[in-house]
């Protein structure tokens, strides 16, 4: 069996001797397109040669792919900074005119957000993120360029459709490198780049818009103009960093090559992606576990970004304006991001996904309850940490788990591409919650994330938990075991994670 062969119909392996036999016997053989090289070496040996490899990942992906996801967060909430530099009078925005550009936004993201997954199994990593990253920089400072309404709402179309590929592609693309019990810290650290964009956001804007009046441009234009620049540049220097996939990466060597690929394998994983089958397609679709995920992921990207695009207007709402508003918007997000990371280790090292997007899930609840119980300043500003602490965790978490309960790397890439864009299409309800005419209680935003975050998230990660609970207690009780029965190996191999010998992550 040839290394390409095995590549493309590797799929998740496990389960007990017994149940897994037909399924360790297509593992075995793609295993031997991929020898053994530590096979003599002893166990201490081998972990550090393992150590080693997974730094080397570490080293030379994750920070990147973070420090790029932080321009693009950036390019996307920078609006609502923009906005308290007097962006709407420019441009003559009146009522909804704010809420309808940020709507937009997620319209067009949400619908191109499935397909991308697609599009990078198809390219080179290093030109699909280049290709991202340089469209969206020339998108923003061509958006600092607007002089009307009108355009406004074409770039944030526009910058939609270009950021669409960027997060379901790295959440894919970590998934290619890293064992399951490994990609949730790694998610985690990636993520923590938004909850710093956040932080980052708010300074440079502050910094930025003392630039009013130079070179006859107001500050809103050169907070959009200057961080488009720097995205563009991001995208420039993206291209000579080495994002590829594990069996060609430049900064291995071909004995690492394979190790990655061998890891992979023994962790119950494809090495990269299956050649395109619709039957796969038709398995993520079909399964209960894709909606359910969509569920909570709605139940944290809603009010994410109603926290992140909204968080300089609810401070304002709290009596601060201005450069003080900019700048008490940045240690909720650091507060987040350390957290996020804290969060993530922890869901690796135990495996209890389910209550790691249960707890940080109730302190923000307690936050957006301050939110909306109280007008006292101190507090309404102590909800907004908690706001922040409870919410970031929960997407690379959620993300993580969809990964480790997804067998198969293209039904795992549908999966994560519905839900991420499902979850990405109720960002435009958050878009329309915080209303002007609530100013400074925003009563109908505060509710309505609370109700996301109760129904949503914290409802349906407990369903999908018990629910999975349920149905491992089934398989290992051996009330699955006729459906194996009844299956050829290549119908075996199709199933994926529905195979009773697939135990979830909970």
């Amino acid at each position: 069996m040839s290394a390409a062969t095995s590549t493309s119909t590797v799929m998740v392996l496990g389960g007990d001797q017994e149940k897994g036999r037909a399924v360790d016997v297509e593992r075995s053989a793609a295993l031997e397109s991929f020898p053994d090289q530590d096979k003599d070496k002893s166990d201490e040996e081998k972990k550090k040669i393992d150590r080693d490899l997974v730094r080397k990942a570490d080293l030379w992906l994750v920070p990147w792919l973070a420090v790029l996801y932080c321009f693009c967060f950036i390019c996307r909430t920078n609006i609502g900074n923009a906005k308290l530099q007097g962006m709407e009078a420019a441009l003559g925005m009146e009522g909804i005119d704010y809420n309808m550009s940020l709507t937009i936004f997620f319209i067009a993201y949400a619908f191109f957000d499935p397909i991308t997954n697609a599009i990078l199994k198809k390219s080179s990593p290093r030109v699909f993120f280049t290709l991202i990253m340089v469209v969206s920089g020339v998108i923003v400072t061509l958006t600092g360029l607007c002089t009307n309404y009108s355009g406004m709402l074409a770039a944030r179309f526009f910058l939609g459709v270009a950021q669409s590929a960027f997060f379901p592609g790295v959440n894919y693309y970590l998934s290619c490198w890293y064992k399951s019990s490994e990609i949730g810290l790694r998610s985690a650290v990636f993520f923590s780049a938004a909850a710093l964009a956040g932080s980052f956001s708010g300074l440079l804007a502050f910094g930025i818009a003392k630039m009013d009046d130079v070179a006859g441009l107001q500050g809103w234009q050169w907070i959009f103009i200057l961080e488009g620049i720097a995205t563009f540049l991001a995208g420039v220097v993206c291209w000579f960093m080495p994002l590829d996939w594990p069996a060609t990466a430049h900064f291995l060597s071909a004995e690492d090559r394979i190790r990655v690929q061998r890891r992979l394998l023994l962790d119950k994983q494809s090495v990269v992606a299956e050649h395109f089958d619709k039957r796969y397609v038709y398995e993520a679709c079909k399964d209960w576990k894709t909606y359910g995920y969509m569920l909570v992921y709605t139940g944290c990207l809603m009010p994410l970004y109603a926290f992140a695009l909204f968080l300089p207007t609810i401070i304002q709402g709290m009596g601060k304006s201005g450069a003080t508003a900019q700048i008490l918007s940045v240690p909720p997000y650091a507060c987040a991001a350390v957290f996020t990371i804290v969060v993530g280790y922890f869901a690796d090292r135990t495996r209890c996904r389910g209550w790691c997007n249960i707890v940080p899930t109730l302190l923000a609840i307690t936050g957006f309850v301050i939110l909306i119980a109280t007008d006292n300043v101190n507090a309404q500003y102590a909800g907004t940490f908690l706001g922040a602490m409870g919410i970031y965790p929960t997407i690379p978490n959620s993300l993580s788990w969809v990964s480790n309960n997804t067998e198969g790397s293209l039904k795992r890439a549908i999966a994560l591409g519905m839900v991420i864009g499902f979850g990405t299409l109720n960002g435009a309800v958050s878009s329309n919650i915080y209303m002007t005419k609530e100013k400074p209680r925003y009563w109908t935003g505060h509710a309505t994330v609370l109700a996301y975050l109760v129904v949503c998230l914290l409802g349906g990660s407990l369903l999908v938990h018990f629910a999975l609970a349920a149905e491992n207690k089934k398989r290992k009780n051996g009330e699955r075991d006729s459906m194996f029965e009844k299956l050829s190996k290549e119908e075996l191999l199709i199933k994926g994670d529905k195979r009773p010998d697939f135990i979830y992550t909970l």
